[in-house]
């Protein structure tokens, strides 16, 4: 598995049916990065009702990444605390422009979270972990419809 950066990470949790103790461990990893990427995003943009769009978004990132510390935790038997490179995330450069075109291709992303989440959580024989993974999906769909509202605002905004 690799991870050696986001997309990289990304891309290789996407191509499995179920996940492990370590592959958890670098969803945990990603959602904590998707978290502060939306915040980098909306401290990046002059509208604030998008701004919110987004760090509502990112507060939710960071709540996935609590469910799966919740799903390690559940897994492991024991309670299950991230190292600090966890916490820290993936590296993130300067944040790119936000615009209607970035939103819809972050959007998209979200909905293909959505659909690994269930993937996942229809593989998980612990129906405690399998409940998490299924929450998660479920909000990257609403992360992906705020997305869909603060695109109509830029829009609205030209």
């Amino acid at each position: 598995m690799s991870e050696n950066g986001f997309r990289e990470a990304a891309r290789s949790l996407s191509a499995l049916d179920h996940l492990d103790v370590r592959e958890l461990e670098i969803l945990y990893k990603l959602e904590t990065t998707s978290g502060l990427f939306y915040f980098q995003l909306a401290d990046s943009i002059q509208n604030e009702e998008v701004a919110e769009f987004l760090r509502r978004n990112g507060r939710g990132e960071l709540g996935h990444a609590r469910r799966i510390q919740q799903a390690l935790t559940i897994r492991l038997g024991r309670s299950y605390q991230p190292s600090a490179d966890m916490d820290g995330g993936y590296p993130l450069g300067v944040p790119p422009p936000v615009d209607a075109a970035l939103l819809a291709a972050i959007a998209r992303g979200e909905r293909g979270g959505d659909a690994d989440y269930q993937r996942w959580a229809s593989a998980e024989p612990d129906p405690e972990i399998a409940h998490l993974l299924q929450i998660n999906g479920r909000e990257d769909s609403e992360h992906a419809d705020r997305l869909t509202r603060a695109s109509a605002l830029l829009n609205v905004d030209r």
